[in-house]
């Protein structure tokens, strides 16, 4: 029930005549919290049975009375753009919450390119972070938790974070960039809620019911209710893991006392190959073998920057690392994804000859140092190139170590934990960044994804909300000849979403890394996403959201003409090069690469090799480097097939 203000002092007065603290609220309605304008929003939480709840915000007040769970809500109404503000909710109890801002909320979600931080992504946005303060852009971080059994009704923590050259550190880089675009355009405050974790499939972000439709995900969300198999799973891979590390390094020669260790700079080495790095060791003499093994190099520093601190980038490792330098350790990295980035106090490097050991372990796959990744010691202007011949030699062979059962990405359980607990509060919309691993089982993903977006509509029961997403970017090798590829059919179920309703997406197939599922480059993804917001959720029809879209294909004789959607101001072949990664084919589709040009903002494809052409594909493959249809605006097109041969 709404009151008018002037009967709020009164009843403050009657609701805290005692101190008996009862009235509990979620983790989301905090200091700092950004509520959604112009619409209805419910504040809740929890008291006494049959506790009566006073919510007082800018002029009005809402009083309400907790049912037999000790439940209760209040819908708010008529919120504009602005603040800070304060909100009082007083039962038996009294909690001010300050700070608090009315602008457009926007949950964040996926697996790691979403959750993927400034921090990580620092090297390149020394820029941005030193002036990203504003106190109109906040952030709410929702803890990597999961449950199989039941929707959770809160979070177990959290709390709101304005943007400072500190604190964004921790944040999302695509969701930042996404939130400032925003911000810099419309000028109304933003609110992240980032749930999303590294290496989760979509089924993991899925109710129990959805489920239903998909038989075997359902089957196995059941399995995993099993508390007892869980904690036997977990135990089983902690204690197999453990015993594999402790037994690697009981065996490891560069270890062994009373020799002396591998990093110690006196050691006789003169009996060590060498091999040259970036590379991995499957590919040179040692060959196919897991376990650890010892790097060394000499480098020379002059006396110029002897003595200072220098910054140390080892690339990517596969998969963990310890680092030396003159025998000092200075750095560890226990997996193979994050970039290896570290610091060499002050004095440790001396002028003349130096020394850097590394003690890699791999446990599984191919071993080593990931190609075109920066490896270099980097003291105010000068960098010393560690590139080039390392000695090496095995410290302890091991067999291939069995991977863990990651149960944090079992179907539903991030929903239940993740999810549920944000479904009263009211956004604006979803920005979804995921698939990578879905990619091998990918046939099924398009009737995942939909059946994602159109359950958190309907358990969000706030309509069809903007839901917008980025298309899998660029990833792996390049390949010379037209072939099939998971990741293209990632793609391609991305893009049949954008049939469903107040839908958006962010094409990214230019700005991936081919030796990196967690490229850098989350500035541009932001930006993309931001334009399709602007299209979708803001109502801007001047906007030029998207790069061009497949529409439709003609068959000429020995040609193929290809319609688009999303022209903008013309279709262009990038860098005003001819267009590439088009390939063709006949009636054994059998695809060949193919020419193809602009004419009238159209495609034309052929190849002399296919006299009766029936389908055409373009950047149909996990990298296809070079693909530069684009539009005027510099947007890119998304990856297409006009046939459905698999």
């Amino acid at each position: 029930m709404k009151l008018k203000s002037k009967t709020i002092s009164v009843i403050l007065l009657l609701l805290t005549v005692t101190t008996f603290g009862q009235v509990r609220l979620p983790k989301l309605i905090s200091n700092g919290m950004v509520l959604q304008r112009n619409t209805e929003v419910t504040i809740w939480g929890w008291a006494s049975n049959n506790e009566e709840i006073l919510v007082t915000f800018l002029d009005s007040a809402y009083i309400t009375t907790t049912n037999g769970n000790g439940e209760w809500s209040v819908v708010l109404s008529g919120l504009k753009a602005g603040g800070p503000h304060q909100m009082q909710i007083v039962g038996t109890n009294s909690i001010t919450i300050d700070d608090v801002l009315v602008g457009d909320v926007w949950v964040c979600s996926g697996q790691s390119n979403m959750e993927l931080t400034m921090k990580r992504a620092s090297p390149i946005y020394e820029v941005e972070i030193a002036n990203s303060e504003n106190p109109y852009i906040r952030y709410f971080e929702v803890p990597d938790k999961y449950n199989f059994n039941l929707p959770q009704k809160d979070l177990l923590s959290g709390e709101w974070k304005k943007t400072n050259p500190e604190s964004i550190l921790t944040f999302s880089a695509t969701s930042y960039f996404f939130a400032k675009e925003i911000y810099d355009r419309y000028k109304v405050p933003i609110g992240l809620i980032n749930a999303s974790l590294g290496g989760s499939p979509a089924q993991a972000w899925m109710s129990e019911d959805a489920l239903k439709e998909f038989p075997e995900y359902y089957a196995e969300a059941q399995r995993f209710k099993d508390s007892a198999l869980v904690k036997q799973i977990i135990e089983s891979d902690k204690k197999r893991i453990n015993d594999w590390y402790a037994l690697s390094s009981k065996k490891d020669l560069g270890h062994k006392e009373p020799l002396m260790k591998w990093n110690h700079p006196d050691l006789n080495t003169s009996d060590w190959r060498t091999m040259v790095i970036p590379g991995y060791w499957a590919d040179n003499e040692l060959g196919s073998v897991n376990g650890v093994v010892w790097f060394r190099k000499n480098f020379t520093f002059t006396s110029s920057i002897a003595g200072k601190q220098a910054k140390l980038n080892l690339g990517r490792i596969v998969d963990a690392d310890s680092v030396f330098i003159n025998g000092v350790f200075v750095g560890r990295t226990t997996y193979q994804y994050p970039p290896r980035r570290y610091v060499i106090p002050k004095d440790l490097l001396m002028e003349g000859e130096n020394l850097i050991t590394i003690r890699v372990i791999n446990n599984s796959g191919n071993g080593g140092f990931v190609l075109d990744k920066p490896y270099e010691i980097i003291s105010g202007n000068n960098t010393i190139d560690l590139k080039g011949d390392w000695q090496f030699c095995l410290g302890a062979k091991m067999e291939p170590l069995k991977s863990q059962t990651f149960i944090r990405w079992k179907p539903v359980g991030l929903y239940n934990s993740m999810i549920a607990p944000l479904l009263n509060y009211r956004i604006k919309g979803v920005i979804w960044y995921q698939g990578e691993s879905n990619a091998k089982s990918p046939t099924d993903y398009g009737e995942l994804f939909s059946a994602l977006i159109s359950i958190w509509r309907e358990n969000w029961n706030q309509g069809d909300f903007p839901f917008l997403y980025v298309q899998l970017p660029n990833f792996m090798e390049t390949k010379n000849k037209p072939s099939e590829s998971n990741w293209a059919l990632i793609r391609e179920a991305q893009l049949n979403a954008l049939s469903v309703l107040n839908t958006g997406m962010a094409v990214a197939i230019d700005i991936g890394e081919w030796n990196d599922i967690h490229p850098l480059n989350k500035k541009d993804v932001g930006k993309r996403l931001s334009l399709v917001a602007q299209k979708v959720a803001y109502g801007d029809e001047d906007v030029v959201f998207s790069g061009p879209i497949y529409q439709s294909m003609e068959i000429d004789e020995n040609k193929i003409i290809l319609s688009f959607n999303s022209l903008g101001g013309g279709l262009i072949a990038k860098g005003n090069d001819e267009l590439k990664y088009f390939s063709i084919a006949g009636d054994d589709r059998k695809f060949v690469w193919a020419n193809a040009k602009i004419e009238n903002d159209k495609v034309i494809v052929w190849s002399d090799k296919v006299s009766n052409p029936i389908a055409v594909r373009y950047a149909w493959a996990d990298n296809p480097e070079g693909a530069n249809l684009y539009n005027q605006e510099g947007l890119p097109a998304s990856p297409f097939r006009t046939d459905e041969f698999n």
